[in-house]
């Protein structure tokens, strides 16, 4: 299933980090704060309950404290993925953090996996995170890693997307919720997103 998270504020911003004059701080910021306004989507159906601690108001009532039933895992796909962490972290603090070492090899566009690490955690939501579907070989790849460490609960959470990327994560994982900010039109030649924002890891690291 995808589901567009569709925001004023998120397609300001995305305009923003399409743009090629901005530089990298504008462009992480940015990130940030796209990541930040996805949680409502990517988080909504997550259910809250009564922990054992309870909180008193300023009025003087007592209410028990609440919190998320669901232990949560962000897993980034590496170098890009870091990216779109602290935002989700300002909204999700209690979130624990892997890494999933991936990178394209530019003549296949086949991903190659170097470094894998999760949290070991009783029956989380773990959520990957990539601010680029592309045509989806690096998040199937990742997915894959996931699922055989034994954990199913699984949702991908990209900025912008290609419909080949789409469909090709659709077909592999159809349990898989894939949330994006921004569903673009195409691929080229090389693999890169049309329109998209260019090399995601590059423009936040400052790198060439």
């Amino acid at each position: 299933m995808l589901t567009i998270c569709k925001h004023p504020l998120i397609d300001l911003k995305l305009s923003i980090m399409r743009d090629e004059r901005t530089k990298s701080k504008e462009f992480r910021e940015s990130l940030d704060e796209i990541a930040s306004l996805m949680c409502y989507e990517v988080f909504k159906d997550v259910k809250t309950i009564n922990s054992n601690e309870n909180i008193v108001t300023p009025t003087g009532i007592t209410l028990p404290k609440v919190k998320l039933e669901s232990k949560i895992i962000l897993a980034p796909i590496l170098r890009a993925g870091i990216g779109m962490v602290d935002g989700i972290i300002n909204m999700i603090p209690t979130a624990r953090i892997g890494h999933i070492g991936m990178y394209r090899n530019e003549k296949t566009l086949e991903p190659v996996e170097y470094y894998f690490k999760l949290p070991i955690v009783d029956n989380p939501l773990v959520v990957v995170v990539d601010p680029m579907l592309a045509t989806g070989g690096s998040a199937i790849s990742a997915i894959s890693a996931i699922k055989k460490r034994g954990y199913n609960n699984i949702r991908l959470m990209c900025l912008v997307g290609a419909p080949q990327g789409v469909k090709a994560v659709e077909e592999a994982f159809p349990d898989v919720h894939i949330f994006l900010a921004s569903l673009d039109e195409k691929l080229n030649e090389k693999g890169y997103i049309l329109p998209g924002l260019g090399d995601a890891g590059d423009r936040i690291f400052g790198t060439k």
